[in-house]
């Protein structure tokens, strides 16, 4: 017979999630009850954005998280250094930091 430990969680990871959705965007928003954060991909030249994927989180687990990623960039850091952060730009589109192409 064998013996199942009640704390274990059995995590799923299907192919077409494990691929991932690159973001370089996060817009986060709250009501009293949730917290909806919306990642999306803004490409340079491109007017316009698609949310890619939404999550939505309770104001705990919305804690929860941002511990666990305190904890990983602290982690990382350690590792490979400090995680440098360009001022903000608020102008968009975009340019990624490069010269726009010319045709």
């Amino acid at each position: 017979m064998e013996e199942q430990n009640d704390n274990q969680l059995n995590i799923e990871l299907t192919e077409d999630i494990a691929e991932g959705i690159y973001s370089n965007l996060a817009i986060i928003t709250h009501s009293n009850a949730e917290f909806v954060l919306d990642f999306i991909r803004v490409m340079p030249g491109v007017p316009k954005a698609k949310v890619k994927s939404r999550v939505i989180l309770t104001p705990e687990h919305a804690k929860r998280l941002l511990s666990a990623l305190e904890d990983n960039i602290e982690k990382f850091e350690a590792v490979n250094g400090r995680i440098k952060i360009q001022p903000e730009n608020p102008g968009f589109p975009m340019n990624f930091g490069g010269t726009m192409g010319q045709a």
